[in-house]
């Protein structure tokens, strides 16, 4: 089986598994992939600003370093990074040859082929101005329309899957017809199950980020 980790920058357990799971979806046992989710042993249950971010680094790359060091380090095939700023990617570049894909920059890249202009609709304010620069730093600031935020503390919607679903629902709708965004990115890890409810639900694509880098990672490894 070929073994892909799954890094889980916050330390909520369920969210790793969640995760993982829509990633199985597109890397599927029957296909020989192994999805296996890594939760950082330190740090918040969500990362909701810039602070959490940047301190969230140092945890996923002693997770990466932990799984690459043990026993089955070998078998790790790739390296998947499950928070919407990709922390630690570019460092775990310099410091493992296997892959290492953030999902941002995945969906980013799903979001903007073919030219589409595209916005990002998320649910951490503390966080826009981090989206909007690595939007800028992957390069897509010429196709990019913007972020679009829920309203209310993105703590309180996690705990309401629900409500949560219908709020970013709102933004997508505010990207396509206020910002003309050709396809939307549902921005944050943990963000996952709402994204895959909302695929489907507009005339325009609606990018998930596990998804997106769960095929990335197919696209790399084949």
């Amino acid at each position: 089986m070929t073994l892909v980790a799954l890094i889980n920058p916050n330390i909520d357990e369920a969210t790793t598994g969640m995760m993982a799971a829509i990633a199985h979806r597109t890397l599927r046992p029957e296909d020989g992939y192994e999805v296996r989710g890594v939760t950082v042993a330190a740090g918040p249950p969500m990362l909701v600003d810039e602070e959490a971010l940047r301190a969230s680094v140092a945890h996923v790359l002693t997770a990466a370093d932990r799984l690459l060091a043990g026993p089955d380090g070998e078998r790790v095939a790739a390296l998947v990074v499950g928070a919407f700023g990709d922390p630690g990617v570019e460092e775990l570049r310099t410091r493992t040859a296997v892959p290492v894909v953030g999902i941002a920059e995945a969906a980013l890249r799903e979001a903007g082929a073919g030219g589409r202009r595209f916005g990002i609709a998320t649910t951490t304010p503390g966080l826009a101005a981090a989206i909007d620069a690595r939007a800028a730093r992957l390069g897509w600031a010429a196709q990019y329309t913007g972020v679009r935020l829920t309203s209310g503390d993105p703590r309180r919607l996690a705990a309401a899957p629900d409500e949560m679903t219908d709020r970013l629902a709102e933004a997508v709708d505010r990207c396509v017809k206020e910002d003309g965004a050709e396809a939307v990115v549902i921005g944050g890890g943990p963000l996952g199950e709402a994204a895959e409810a909302l695929r489907h639900r507009f005339p325009v694509p609606v990018v998930g980020p596990i998804p997106a880098a769960a095929g990335e990672v197919r696209r790399l490894l084949a």
